[in-house]
Order: C-alpha cells, then structure tokens, then sequence
C-alpha cells in the first residue's frame, strides 16, 4: 500500500491543501498524519491561526475519512496541560475543542493514537524504541506488535510524558536500539530534518519546520511509502 505521510503541521493550513492535492492525483492509497497540529514561533496570540489549521485538518479528514493520525506532543499538552516551547495558555479552548471535533469527523476513534502499523510499516510521532518496548510492556511477547501496539495506545499521560517515549523519542540525535530493527520499518516526525532521510529502520520525514525566523529547516516534502517495499520518495 501505498502512503502519502503528512508530517509535522505546526499551523501551517495549507500542508493539508497540498496533501489533498496530492492525494486527488491518486499517487497513494492512504493519508497518514503525524500531527503536532497547533503550535508554531511567535504564535501564541493567533487563535485564528489555530482554528484555520484545525478547520484545515478535519476538510482533509472528510475528504480522505480513512486518514491516520498520530498523536504528537504538541497535540497532547493541550489535553494534558504540560507546558513546552511554543505552547498558547490562550489557545487551550481553541485546540481543544477542534481536536474534539476531528475526533468527531473519524468513522472510528482508533485512527487517532499514538502507533498505527500497516503492514511492517510502523507510524509513530517520535519513534519506538527497544528500551520502551520492555518498559512498557514487560508482560508481552515481544515479537507481539499488535498487542505492544494495543497496550502503548492505552497509556495515558503519566506515561507518554517522558523524553523516553514514542512522543519524544529523537533517535535521530540520541541513538538506542529501536524496537525490532531487523523487521520492522518505523516512519516519524518530531525533530526537524534538512532532507526525508533513512537511519537504520527509522526513516524521519519532518521536513516543514522552520527556524525561528520563519525560514523553513528541510526541503518541505511530503513522503511517499510503498508499505510492501519500503521504497520511498519526496513530493515537494
């Protein structure tokens, strides 16, 4: 099957317009989004910015209603209330009423959460290492990904807060062992990258971020995935 990867948004609407666009040429089977909707430099005021991304989000959604999404912790300090950079005391009541209402745009509630897998494919906002495989879930086979996948999307805060898990992981800086390398493909967003690039079985695609002055960090692609083949591409 064939993806197309909507990485880090951070407010910025017309990602969502583009990935329409692409997605109306029929190059992919299927929209996955890595989230970390709300959030960007300086925009802490622009509660407008806020509700045009969302609303941007949830056209995609009902135009595409079998989209993935994946949960990022920009996404989650809202429900959580945890401060970080970039994150808007005003905004709380705008971003979360409108994840509510994405929320309410999915046929089912499971396509948003933290690990979605297709195929030997695994989506997740920052990445699934072996440490946190046996942390979390020491109980479980662990050659049993449907069932680590199924207990993580269970945890709550108390567990996902933490620079060790599937929402902070930065493997492209800190190297650990990453769950299942030999088999197991893992696509992800959170730490900004010049280019869509492949480390071991960790392909990192958060290409659209930008500097502090606004200037953009990576090539601002969207990543194309043949989930069968592993083979990949970038479309501007």
């Amino acid at each position: 099957m064939k993806i197309l990867v909507i990485p880090d948004v951070h407010l910025k609407p017309w990602m969502f317009d583009r990935a329409k666009e692409i997605m109306d040429m029929g190059v992919a089977d299927r929209a996955v989004c890595l989230m970390d909707i709300p959030d960007d430099w300086g925009q802490e005021y622009n509660l407008g910015l806020y509700e045009e991304t969302f609303d941007a989000a949830i056209r995609f959604q009902k135009a595409y209603p079998d989209t993935l999404w994946c949960y990022g912790n920009h996404d989650l300090s809202y429900e959580w209330i945890q401060y970080e950079s970039g994150f808007s005391s005003m905004a709380i009541p705008v971003v979360n009423e409108k994840l509510s209402a994405l929320r309410r745009t999915l046929p089912d509630k499971s396509q948003m959460a933290y690990l979605h897998r297709i195929d030997d494919v695994l989506f997740v906002h920052g990445g699934l290492t072996d440490a946190s495989v046996k942390y979390y879930a020491p109980d479980l086979d662990y050659d049993d990904i449907d069932a680590i996948i199924e207990k993580i999307n269970c945890l709550g805060r108390n567990e996902m807060w933490d620079d060790a898990s599937p929402l902070w992981s930065r493997p492209q800086f800190n190297y650990e062992k990453m769950y299942r390398e030999s088999d197991i493909l893992q696509i992800v967003g959170h730490t900004p990258v010049r280019e869509i690039s492949r480390l071991g079985n960790v392909i990192s695609c958060d290409s659209f971020s930008t500097y502090r002055n606004g200037v953009p960090i990576g090539t601002q692609e969207y990543l194309l995935i043949d989930t069968a083949t592993w083979e990949y591409e970038g479309i501007k």
